[in-house]
């Protein structure tokens, strides 16, 4: 559904919350068959409501939500029907439990489309009436129109677009469900002087628990990654932030946020390791990986065909991946490496050549550029990309 269906793929966290809304409503089918429910006594599972409400906030057109429950109806009733034919059932029942089987699913998604269509055109009425902050879609306009009206936005937003930009975005991780807009915007608001912005930023609030921001300078920015923002701003409450680099007029205005974008890309991936709350485009292997996010299932094979067992989402690799990362990142100095991670030299060596040593466990030996990349990937990707214990045991041997 995410690949296939627009917009639902454009941030890992909207990703992971189809993930939920398909659970439960995979869930509810199969309480349904079980225990012969009637439909009309059902309650909506609560991740498929969410989900429906954020994507009215983030103003994803309402057919996509209804094309992905057409399509996890198709889906079901596929596997549904390869379990029969496996079952070699006589044809009489066959037919009876297909066509009871396809009654059963139509009715819930009938059901449920119209409840989830429901919140979510209720929720866009309401979001598109919240006061505050430029809305979003007069954003999105600037954004992504070829030869956009800059006047009319300018006026719209009371933002110049003549002078350097800086993009950032703010979001409240947790499963509190409650607004965090005020929060958000506060932390945007604090950020100006520390930076000595030129003027106001400009703040828009993307769902209730995010907020894209842009910063106007009067010159340009001295800032090229996120340490001055990591040292000086109160990121508390479970606020993080990502930022792009300084750009100026229309175009600066776009890259800079389509960088902080990739960076929070990053910082956002399901199963990625705890970063910094604030993570930078300019921040070592983000950019790179950023692209190589985009594509996780291709990015995890490439991944492990490289680093071949130091790939495993172990303890032990773990510790040999970041010893030959950092040496890799310092020249390939141990003095410098033993320096960086507080280690007697003697040490630093011995997890070098090991840590070579299970690389060249992979199928085909790669150059130290391929290895480097590969470890970056592991660090600011983690468990996405690694090889779980499970998928060890399951492999041939020999």
């Amino acid at each position: 559904m995410a690949r296939e269906i627009d917009h639902l793929d454009d941030d890992p966290r909207l990703v992971d919350m189809l993930n939920a809304s398909v659970a439960g409503n995979v869930a509810a089918v199969i309480d349904i068959l079980i225990n012969d429910i009637p439909v009309e006594r059902l309650q909506p599972a609560a991740a498929a409501v969410e989900y429906a409400l954020r994507l009215a906030q983030r103003d994803v057109p309402s057919h996509s939500l209804v094309r992905a429950y057409h399509m996890g109806q198709n889906e079901m009733l596929r596997i549904c029907y390869i379990e029969l034919d496996r079952g070699a059932l006589p044809a009489s029942l066959a037919l009876a439990v297909v066509e009871r089987l396809t009654e059963i699913i139509y009715s819930y998604i009938d059901w449920i489309t119209g409840y989830v269509f429901e919140a979510y055109e209720a929720e866009h009425r309401r979001w598109l009436d919240t006061p505050g902050s430029v809305r979003s879609s007069t954003v999105h306009y600037v954004l992504s129109a070829g030869d956009p009206d800059t006047s009319a936005f300018e006026q719209e937003a009371g933002y110049s677009l003549d002078r350097e930009h800086l993009a950032l975005i703010l979001w409240r991780e947790g499963h509190d469900q409650t607004s965090a807009l005020d929060l958000l915007e506060t932390r945007v608001r604090a950020v100006g002087p520390l930076l000595r912005t030129g003027g106001p930023a400009i703040v828009t609030a993307i769902d209730r628990r995010t907020v894209w921001a842009w910063l106007p300078f009067g010159r340009r920015v001295s800032v090229a990654d996120a340490t001055e923002l990591r040292s000086n701003i109160d990121l508390s409450d479970g606020v993080r932030l990502t930022v792009g680099l300084p750009g100026y007029g229309l175009p600066g205005f776009r890259r800079s946020h389509l960088q902080a974008r990739a960076a929070y890309f990053v910082a956002t991936v399901p199963g990625a390791p705890d970063l910094s709350s604030t993570v930078g485009f300019a921040d070592p292997g983000v950019a790179v990986t950023s692209l190589l996010a985009t594509d996780l299932d291709a990015t995890r094979a490439w991944v492990q065909e490289v680093l071949g067992d130091l790939a495993e989402d172990t303890a032990q690799a773990a510790t040999l991946r970041r010893t030959l990362g950092t040496f890799y990142a310092t020249g390939e100095n141990h003095v410098q490496t033993a320096q960086t991670l507080t280690l007697h030299r003697n040490t630093v060596k011995y997890r070098i050549d090991k840590a070579i040593e299970v690389a060249r466990t992979s199928a085909v030996p790669h150059d130290r550029l391929d290895v480097g990349l590969a470890l970056q990937a592991c660090l600011l990707l983690g468990g996405s990309v690694l090889r779980r214990a499970s998928e060890t045991s399951a492999r041939p041997s020999g």
